[in-house]
């Protein structure tokens, strides 16, 4: 499973993508800056991912609103969070499971 979070992990980018590999799924960041290209870079984060998650907290409403938007849009599953933190990063991917029982439905 490919997810997108937009917004707050910045500094530890490469730790998600570490936990988010050791369980079999990819990852991308986007910072949340809709301004100049910063819209049209996540718009394309959004239709590649199969999950995004959107930490409110540090976006502006026009990115978590645009973010919603084009999640439902292109029927992707959008997860808002007030905060995002690794460990909290590490549940939410826990809680979806091993990515071989979601393609498959077990």
């Amino acid at each position: 499973m490919h997810i997108g979070v937009i917004g707050g992990v910045e500094r530890g980018e490469q730790r998600y993508a570490a936990a988010a590999a050791r369980l079999g799924h990819s990852f991308e960041f986007h910072g949340g800056d809709t301004a100049g290209r910063g819209a049209y870079s996540l718009e394309a984060l959004v239709s590649r991912s199969d999950l995004v998650i959107c930490v409110t907290d540090v976006n502006s409403h026009a990115a978590v609103l645009g973010a919603r938007r084009l999640a439902r849009a292109l029927g992707r599953r959008c997860l808002l969070t007030r905060r995002l933190g690794l460990s909290r990063f590490r549940s939410f991917l826990t809680e979806l499971g091993e990515p071989t029982q979601l393609a498959t439905g077990l």
